[in-house]
């Protein structure tokens, strides 16, 4: 009998804390309404502790996913684990998850406590966490490092306290498959009533092993990985959520296990979160990526056309590539636009902002002769934090002639009042940006400057992704356009609001 493989998707807390992809909470909330409708297991919305506004994301979050479990992190410090308890108290399915190092280096050098106090303290905050909620995870951070006998007596301790998942993270992504999968068959071979609990493994990407890692802890015994939509996460990312689901779907002949995901939502949520975030997918990303099911090798296009499976292991479709045309357009009516946004989980505040939607997708329509979902999501990012943005584009000029000096003239709103830029560049988005630095003069660093196309074809929306850095803060912004140059100035002005310091993030990285 197949058993199951519970995923724990970690992209609002963990994918969160990648420089610049910070969330507001409506933007986290639709990323938690897609993962439901993906089918992932459990979500951990966030880490209540860490600000004010990422507590109200997770309240609003278990307010209105109704068949996911929703988690939120919490330190074992009866702070955290309280916030995380009335973070997470009006959903359906509650959990906390809760954390302490357990390697030498991390309670030597930053926790500055005994293995003793450690495992003191783990215990209590399993028990405080149980006053919220049965459902309780116990993580050992650092792991890896960890001497196997300690994490014996942790790991028996917590089960004892009324944990009932354990996790075994590789922090840092220092271990290989064949150690790690070891790691995890010994502890849950050595653990008394190792039964009773679901085992679980966090994967660091560091060393590009996260995905094998994980995939060794589930053929040891795991029956739970953390993982995260397109690999997001601090540093060099998490173990990625569709690399994960497709792997064990595909093998298997190896896998006694499988997951609850319907696949065919995975290229939407993957697509939803690099437009949230502005961390776009490279081409060649497994999976998800634009080129992971396409064919450039003679030999293996004629392969494909006469038989699919000769080079093709998955069916594009099966992961939901194909699916997404939105049968829309410049004649639609506005209560189709209403019902393809609810097919997306997509949930507007209001008339007003539907209407103003509304508005945008017919000047979209007249532009395109297709509209994709893709081109939907990114419109309604747009909508969203339109309304509340300080600076907002009015209209541009830009000129780029062989042999001329390019230069712009841009007019945009600074809280309702209208003003002019002008500006000199290299090319037309640096005369853009320059232009509107005569007039912002935020000081700000530009850490990245990057265009994707949304979908295909020569009339596709540009998304251009902004990274600014300033005072120790960074943040991503993101505008969408059939002209790049209109959607670069978006995502300029995006990335200046975000660092407006009117503006709050959800979990806000300084």
């Amino acid at each position: 009998m197949t058993e199951r493989l519970y995923i724990f998707d970690t992209t609002l807390r963990d994918g969160e804390q990648s420089p610049g992809a910070s969330m507001t909470g409506d933007e986290k909330l639709r990323i938690a309404r897609q993962l439901e409708k993906l089918g992932v297991d459990i979500i951990e919305a966030g880490f209540a502790a860490a600000s004010p506004g990422d507590a109200r994301a997770i309240r609003t979050i278990a307010e209105h996913v109704k068949t996911s479990t929703v988690c939120s992190l919490a330190r074992a410090n009866e702070k955290d684990i309280r916030a995380a308890g009335d973070a997470v108290r009006p959903a359906q399915s509650a959990r906390i998850h809760t954390f302490i190092a357990t390697s030498p280096i991390h309670m030597e050098k930053k926790l500055r406590m005994t293995p003793d106090q450690v495992l003191e303290r783990a215990v209590a905050a399993v028990k405080l966490a149980r006053e919220y909620t049965d459902d309780v995870e116990f993580s050992a951070e650092d792991a890896v490092r960890s001497d196997l006998d300690f994490l014996c007596r942790v790991f028996e301790a917590v089960i004892a306290a009324g944990a009932r998942t354990v996790n075994v993270p590789d922090t840092v992504g220092y271990s290989l498959p064949a150690l790690w999968g070891e790691r995890v068959r010994q502890l849950i071979e050595r653990v008394p009533n190792a039964d009773k609990v679901i085992w679980s493994t966090h994967c660091h990407n560091d060393l590009g092993m996260a995905v094998a890692n994980s995939l060794a802890a589930v053929m040891n015994g795991a029956r739970q990985v953390e993982c995260t939509i397109n690999g997001l996460g601090e540093r060099a990312g998490n173990a990625s959520l569709e690399e994960v689901v497709m792997a064990v779907r595909t093998r298997r002949d190896v896998f006694n296990c499988d997951t609850r995901i319907d696949t065919t939502q995975i290229v939407p949520t993957s697509k939803l979160v690099s437009t949230i975030t502005g961390y776009p997918v490279q081409p060649n990303k497994a999976i998800v990526g634009a080129n992971a099911f396409a064919h450039e090798s003679g030999i293996h296009q004629d392969g494909v056309l006469k038989h699919r499976e000769t080079y093709e292991i998955m069916r594009a479709e099966d992961v939901g590539w194909n699916a997404n045309r939105l049968t829309l357009g410049k004649l639609s009516g506005r209560n189709a636009f209403k019902t393809k946004l609810a097919e997306l989980g997509i949930v507007l505040d209001g008339e007003e902002a539907l209407n103003a939607a509304f508005a945008r997708f017919k000047a979209l329509a007249d532009k395109k002769r297709e509209i994709f979902d893709e081109d939907l999501q990114a419109l309604v990012s747009d909508e969203t934090s339109a309304g509340r943005e300080r600076y907002k584009l009015v209209s541009m000029r830009v000129v780029s002639e062989t042999g001329e000096t390019p230069n712009a003239k841009v007019v945009f709103a600074d809280d309702g009042v209208e003003k002019e830029a002008h500006g000199e560049g290299s090319g037309p988005v640096d005369a853009a940006f320059k232009a509107l630095e005569s007039v912002v003069q935020s000081d700000a660093d530009l850490l990245l400057y990057s265009v994707n196309n949304i979908t295909s074809g020569t009339d596709a929306q540009g998304e251009v992704t902004v990274r600014l850095a300033k005072a120790g803060r960074v943040v991503n912004g993101q505008g969408a356009d059939t002209d790049i140059v209109v959607a670069s100035v978006k995502a300029y002005l995006h990335a200046l609001n975000k660092l407006d310091s009117k503006l709050e993030r959800a979990h806000p990285q300084v």
